[in-house]
């Protein structure tokens, strides 16, 4: 488990992060939301041990980071900026990280080379940007480590691509336990690959869950109220937000999917039906009740 306690790095007058505390479990993924300058960067790179944190301190499975070989070999860090050794092709990167991780796998490397359209002994200075970012992934991945960090990794990839690059994770977290950390300015990105999302802004977390302990806690209702009955006779209901256009309400509550079911019933609708919120619209009722508009600071 990777364990981060009230990380905190400056940059002259520019807090970074502040004070940020989050655990990160293994076998599962953790998403870490925020606009460009949130932080996301700067955290994922004290993860991985490359900045020194001001304050705070980052731990996996006990250990210290920071400047700790054994540790490092635990992970793989994939940047938002591409960086490849230069006149290097495919070929010399897996001669590289064949010396920095024991356990990396040349056989699938070339496997995944092919599958990806990639040349083994092309320069990679001529590849596109997404191109970059597909080898990046499948250096990371054929390190076999059990940790992956990622910046901003589906950024350039195409939609197949994406996908793609979601079926090879989850493909190792079955079968090896990886945990991906990956960071991102879309939360549409992440939302059918993610357990747990946390979102970061101004430097601090301002919200982070379980996603299905949030999805399993907040439902969107469509309902039409028999004659007589408006929104303000939904008392029992733990109403967030509430919506009407004409005779149809589109309400959305917390409570478990029995209680909001139960309530439902006993107001004797014509007609309702409980329909699945996806994570942006779940974020934007949970920050909106914080006081934050997640559509300024997301989108």
């Amino acid at each position: 488990m990777i364990k981060a306690e009230n990380l905190t790095k400056r940059f002259d007058e520019i807090v970074a992060v502040d004070h940020v505390s989050a655990e990160i479990r293994e076998g599962s993924v953790f998403g870490l939301i925020g606009t460009n300058g949130a932080g996301k960067s700067t955290f994922l790179r004290m993860l991985s041990g490359i900045l020194r944190p001001d304050e705070g301190s980052v731990v996996i499975d006990g250990e210290r980071v920071y400047e700790n070989e054994k540790v490092k070999r635990r992970f793989f860090y994939i940047s938002d900026d591409q960086y490849f050794f230069n006149n290097a092709t495919p070929k010399d990167m897996m001669e590289f990280y064949s010396r920095v991780y024991p356990e990396f796998d040349r056989g699938r490397f070339q496997t995944l080379l092919d599958h990806f359209g990639l040349e083994t002994r092309r320069k990679i200075q001529t590849f596109s940007k997404g191109m970059k970012k597909q080898l990046s992934v499948i250096c990371g991945i054929c390190a076999n480590t059990e940790y992956l960090f990622c910046d901003e990794t589906f950024d350039g990839l195409d939609p197949v691509m994406r996908q793609a690059v979601k079926s090879i994770f989850a493909n190792d977290m079955a079968e090896r336990n990886l945990t991906p950390i990956i960071a991102s300015h879309n939360l549409r990105e992440l939302e059918d690959i993610c357990d747990h999302v946390g979102l970061l802004h101004r430097g601090g977390i301002l919200l982070s869950r379980d996603l299905d302990d949030m999805k399993l806690n907040i439902h969107k209702i469509q309902c039409v109220l028999k004659d007589g009955m408006t929104e303000n006779d939904l008392v029992d209901l733990n109403r967030i937000k509430t919506e009407s256009r004409g005779k149809l309400y589109t309400l959305t509550v917390r409570g478990s999917k029995e209680e909001v079911i139960g309530r439902m019933e006993s107001y004797q609708p014509v007609f309702y039906e409980i329909i699945p919120l996806s994570l942006e619209e779940i974020f934007i009722s949970e920050t909106e009740v914080a006081g934050y508009d997640i559509k300024k600071l997301i989108f």
